[in-house]
């Protein structure tokens, strides 16, 4: 079946956390950028229509693409620099990958001191040619992490001007409480997808919407597995999505994108995509929502098993 998504598409808004940056409520996950062959032209242009869309909010991290990531959107920054005022940049920091762009690196590890977590921020502003991020994240979850200076830090490079929010990514919901009760924390990015629903049972929702905090969520479609699972869990999963996406005429993704959209901690999916026609599928699936039965026929193909 075809689709043709409205000419008139537009992303909402949604304000992450009483205290929150506004962010569009899809983002442009820019994990995959540097797989993308663009030139900085084609960058420009697939940003300004993430933009045109309504999707205004880029996820970076320092490691992606081996460090290179950060440096090709900057580069699309550099040669547009209008965009900078129409966009909200995040990103994250807390891992050292072994790197040729890193040689002084020599194991894979995590650091959450002040000093790496400083001069991480101070190189993707660098490389992101700009003066602030909008939003920075500690990207995963350290067992040496020092809860009073990590709030200690993002105190001062707030005070400093170059980071206006902080949040978490992958923490669990005791370590995301106890580094909030030391500094507002507007969100925890999360893995969540029908094909991983760990956080929707483990307390990470249930804990973030008791804050009136939103979730950012990273691979919402499973890597893609929703679509090319071979096992016998995805193939039943797959054809349900399927079924209400044609008894809906709305494309399968826009489905996804929906069903977890609604759930009432307000989860902000990222996409991985460098084909703005997917951002745009995406972007559809925050014009409708599914019937309760819907969604739990999902929930039901997801977990292989009736609720009760």
């Amino acid at each position: 079946m075809t689709f043709a998504l409205p000419a008139d598409l537009s992303c909402p808004r949604i304000t992450s956390s009483p205290s929150g940056p506004t962010l569009s409520r899809i983002v442009a996950g820019m994990w995959r950028m540097a797989d993308w062959g663009m030139s900085v032209e084609q960058r420009v242009a697939f940003i300004e229509q993430c933009v045109a869309l309504g999707v205004t909010s880029f996820d970076h991290a320092d490691i992606y693409g081996g460090y290179s990531v950060e440096t090709l959107f900057g580069q699309a920054l550099r040669l547009q620099p209008s965009l900078r005022a129409r966009i909200e940049l995040v990103s994250k920091c807390g891992i050292k990958l072994v790197s040729q762009q890193r040689p002084q690196h020599s194991i894979q590890h995590y650091d959450t001191s002040a000093a790496h977590i400083t001069a991480s921020v101070e190189e993707s502003l660098r490389q992101l040619h700009t003066d602030y991020l909008d939003l920075l994240l500690i990207h995963r979850p350290d067992p040496l992490m020092d809860f009073d200076q990590i709030a200690d830090t993002f105190n001062a490079l707030r005070a400093a001007g170059k980071v206006r929010h902080f949040g978490v990514s992958n923490f669990s919901r005791h370590q995301f409480e106890a580094l909030n009760r030391r500094i507002s924390l507007v969100t925890n990015q999360v893995e969540f997808s029908p094909l991983h629903t760990a956080p929707m049972f483990d307390d990470s929702f249930d804990g973030l919407q008791d804050l009136g905090v939103s979730p950012m969520i990273w691979s919402p479609l499973a890597g893609g597995r929703l679509f090319s699972g071979v096992d016998h869990h995805a193939d039943n999963l797959r054809l349900a999505i399927k079924g209400i996406a044609d008894e809906l005429g709305k494309p399968f993704a826009s489905v996804v994108f929906a069903w977890i959209m609604q759930l009432p901690c307000r989860p902000i999916p990222l996409t991985g995509t460098g084909r703005i026609e997917a951002i745009g599928v995406a972007v559809a699936g925050t014009q409708f929502q599914l019937s309760r039965a819907d969604w739990f026929t999902i929930l039901r193909a997801a977990r292989g098993h009736e609720v009760a």
